[in-house]
């Protein structure tokens, strides 16, 4: 056995014995080199064994600290069977409650995906799009170039270099946001009738996007750390023609899971073996506790095989619009696609978010907004502990500010809601991330408001939960 993974168990070991509490921060690289009497590598890979196995969460230019709310792997959410056979999708109802809601309807929306608009970190982005609309430089009002401003995607492909991807400004179309950029490269690479493997519980849009192509949905069992199961994946692709894999591996949506890199190789392997394209999302990688940032699948992909979507909806604000793909070997149909959809994206936008990054304020504004969702998450799981009933799950998240609550398969997570916007506060059911209305008895919620609305929000679940019942026979 390696001599890092013994150093490994041992921290492991004090981490289950309580020796190491939930949010403490662990030994620095040099104490351990310095009590195992090993190298600097050693202990570098000795912590990245613990990160890998969601021990461990290292926060940049601090250390490595035990993750908040580490449970026994049984106060984990469940991995849900399903059904190994294809599904037409039909939940879109649901959908349309969550979309025809908005900020100024007064309600504390803790189930959408939205992140934290108000913080300073923005106030440069404002003053550029301010300065794009009064300045006397014309090219805001002008069709753009189809692929998107050149500037904007330089800064992206400089980005992408932290996700391992060597992707060219040439390679890259910007997009209406990240739906726009999933709905296309869906339709670059599907027919009507085909069949689709997604994660189980999978985000939303991405479920929705598949219906409205037409297409048929394999659920995939997806554990809450290493993500999509690759031994049911391969069972599914030996029994189905699927057409096309779409994953989230990096701050997955709705369970927060980075998938380990090992497991990223193998899905990616077993798409080459049944000659199957993967179609990766990663609108949340940017927001990973983890430093250096986690590695994308298409960082590994050699032959064109991973079509990579990401946007600034989740990282900035989602009305921006501002979303980008890498379609590969797909890059023709895909700019086709785009043109004859929505065009060219917004320049006003462009300009300002380039300007954004250029100017080195996105990675500030990234670096402030880490450190205040991990601080959320901590707090969030601190307060539910204090209000909800015993015998929920929670998820891990090891980034960005989405949190899976798991009850008792007979709690009704629709009427849970119900009764919570009488109160003025929504979460999510989980029976929207399945194409076949599964994780009915789970909610998703957005950890990313300022603490005080957050707890107000956690407090009034958990005085609802009970005073009323929610558990059906």
């Amino acid at each position: 056995m390696p001599q890092y993974v013994d150093i490994a168990n041992v921290i492991s070991d004090r981490i289950q014995k309580g020796f190491y509490r939930p949010g403490e921060k662990l030994p620095s690289m040099r104490e351990i080199c310095t009590s195992f009497s090993v190298s600097l590598g050693t202990a570098q890979n000795a912590y990245h064994f613990l990160e890998e196995n969601g021990l461990v969460i290292p926060i940049e230019k601090t250390g490595y600290f035990v993750r908040q709310g580490q449970l026994a792997s049984g106060h984990l959410p469940n991995v849900q069977p399903v059904t190994q056979e294809p599904v037409d999708i039909k939940n879109w109802h649901s959908i349309l409650e969550l979309a025809a809601s908005s900020p100024s309807d007064g309600v504390l929306q803790l189930g959408r995906g939205m992140p934290d608009v108000d913080s300073s970190s923005l106030k440069p982005l404002l003053k550029a799009l301010s300065q794009t609309g009064r300045s006397t430089d014309k090219r805001a009002l002008y069709y753009d170039d189809i692929s998107g401003m050149k500037k904007l995607r330089e800064q992206i492909s400089r980005m992408l270099i932290d996700s391992g991807c060597d992707i060219a400004a040439e390679e890259l179309i910007i997009t209406s946001g990240c739906q726009e950029a999933l709905s296309i490269a869906i339709r670059a690479v599907c027919e009507p009738g085909d069949i689709v493997a997604i994660e189980s519980p999978a985000f939303h849009g991405a479920i929705q996007i598949l219906q409205a192509c037409g297409v048929r949905v394999l659920e995939v069992p997806t554990d809450p750390i290493t993500g999509i199961s690759i031994e049911s994946l391969e069972m599914i692709l030996e029994q189905w023609s699927v057409k096309l894999i779409q994953v989230t591996p990096n701050c997955n949506n709705p369970l927060g899971f980075i998938m380990p890199e090992e497991r990223k190789r193998e899905l990616l392997n077993l798409a080459k073996k049944y000659n199957v394209m993967i179609l990766e999302d990663d609108i949340y990688g940017d927001l990973s506790y983890r430093y250096p940032r986690p590695l994308t699948i298409k960082s590994m992909d050699m032959d064109g095989r991973v079509l990579l979507c990401g946007s600034f909806s989740k990282t900035i604000a989602p009305g921006l619009r501002i979303g980008w793909i890498a379609p590969a070997r797909f890059f023709d149909r895909v700019l086709y696609m785009k043109y004859t959809g929505t065009g060219s994206t917004s320049s006003a936008a462009q300009i300002a978010v380039a300007s954004f990054i250029e100017d080195g304020y996105y990675l500030l504004h990234l670096r402030k907004m880490r450190a205040m969702y991990h601080r959320n998450l901590q707090q969030t799981v601190e307060w539910i502990g204090e209000s909800f009933p015993t015998g929920i799950r929670m998820s891990q998240p090891q980034g960005g500010y989405i949190l899976w609550v798991e009850f008792p398969k007979n709690f009704n997570a629709n009427a849970f809601n119900k009764s919570l916007l009488q109160r003025k506060i929504q979460v999510v059911s989980g029976s929207i991330f399945s194409s076949s209305e599964r994780h009915g008895h789970c909610i998703r919620i957005n950890f990313g408001h300022k603490l005080a609305l957050l707890e107000n929000g956690i407090r009034t679940m958990g005085e609802l939960l009970k005073n009323e019942s929610f558990y059906g026979s």
